[in-house]
């Protein structure tokens, strides 16, 4: 079966990477109330439609995805400093990258969401791996404080932010250095 894929629900991934990040367990969050479908999908009526969600102004709210809006841009402007420093690794992040400035970009859609400002970020690592290092512990260090913050809020916004808190767990997990079996 070649063609198949492995498809965990959004339950499972953000219980497992939760429980990998150390950070609260997020579970029982039910996308479709009704339900029917499939639970994490948005409606969307018409092709090019926005999702029906509608952003909230809750000052909670609007504060907890501010603050991810501005870990999220540390992350951005951290890992653009690292492929500048170290363009061996580009590819590699790559994919990071474009995750957070996706996740930007639907933090902003909130209204009265704005990311303060981005201020001077810490010295980056001399090497390479030190580099790698550096940017899966803050990816680990954001996993926990965004899942943390999904806890706290409700609906779409808690959903956003526990999907954020999962890829920044798979991404430390890819960035984090593999460790080398011990010779016998």
């Amino acid at each position: 079966m070649p063609n198949e894929t492995l498809r965990l629900s959004r339950r499972a991934a953000l219980t497992t990477a939760a429980l990998a990040s150390g950070a609260v367990v997020l579970i029982g969050c039910d996308d479709d109330p009704s339900g029917s479908g499939t639970p994490g999908a948005a409606k969307n009526p018409k092709p090019g439609q926005a999702a029906e969600e509608t952003p909230s102004t809750d000052p909670v709210i609007v504060a907890a995805l501010s603050t991810a809006a501005a870990q999220v841009t540390q992350l951005s402007l951290r890992y653009a400093g690292v492929s500048q420093k170290f363009p061996a690794l580009r590819s590699q992040l790559a994919a990071g990258a474009k995750y957070h400035a996706s996740h930007l970009a639907r933090l902003k859609e909130t209204a009265g969401v704005q990311p303060a400002a981005a201020g001077k970020l810490p010295a980056l690592p001399s090497t390479s791996s030190g580099a790698l290092s550096d940017l899966a512990k803050r990816e680990k260090a954001a996993a926990i404080a965004h899942a943390a913050a999904a806890a706290k809020v409700s609906g779409p916004a808690a959903r956003l932010l526990a999907m954020i808190a999962a890829a920044e767990t798979q991404l430390a997990t890819t960035l984090t250095p593999k460790k080398k079996a011990e010779s016998q």
